[in-house]
């Protein structure tokens, strides 16, 4: 039998990060869902171990104002696209730009440098993996996935799918249903009763 698990990314990475913070026994206070303050000056070697020491964990703390900047407009965009009235509604590069209340053309300058990688590239990324989720749940139809994901037409959606990924949806939706085909054939072999002879 099978189960869903449901689950807060937010909650289980601020949780993560103050138990390894305790472990560390930092002086510092975590502000918000990622922004820590040190009580005193941190040098570039400190922060340095700390990173070591969280990476298994996968936590990292930026330190530059490029980086930040970078790692904000991230979120931005991810919140964006996770909630679909939102990416319908709002321009793209507006969006951002009132949300950090930073210039379009600033954001886009920096997370090139840093990334070495546009913001556009980011966001057909992200909306790709977003509409995989959409097409595993089979609920959608590809018109209403590339709807939710403000592309202009199930054409674009498709291109964009087949050149991120290297599949057309179709193919990526035949692929999914096959291997939970596999799976539920595979659970029905273990779970039918032993011959009794």
């Amino acid at each position: 039998m099978n189960f869903y698990v449901k689950y807060d990314l937010q909650v289980i990475c601020r949780n993560l990060l103050l138990e390894k913070i305790g472990m560390i026994g930092l002086d510092c206070q975590l502000n918000n869902t990622n922004e820590l303050s040190f009580r005193e000056e941190v040098s570039p070697d400190f922060l340095a171990t700390i990173n070591e020491g969280f990476r298994n964990a996968g936590i990292e703390i930026v330190a530059s104002p490029e980086s930040i900047i970078v790692e904000k407009t991230k979120e931005a965009i991810l919140e964006l696209i996770s909630e679909e009235d939102n990416l319908v509604l709002s321009k793209t590069s507006h969006h951002l730009a009132r949300t950090l209340n930073v210039s379009y053309r600033y954001l886009a300058a920096v997370f090139s440098e840093v990334t070495y990688s546009t913001i556009e590239n980011y966001i057909i990324l992200q909306k790709v993996e977003r509409a995989k989720g959409m097409i595993a749940a089979g609920i959608l139809t590809f018109t209403e996935v590339a709807w939710k994901l403000n592309y202009s037409s199930v054409g674009h959606f498709s291109m964009q799918f087949k050149n991120t990924t290297g599949l057309t949806p179709t193919l990526f939706k035949k692929i999914i249903t096959q291997r939970r085909n596999n799976q539920q054939a595979a659970f029905s072999m273990n779970e039918s009763p032993g011959l009794n002879i």
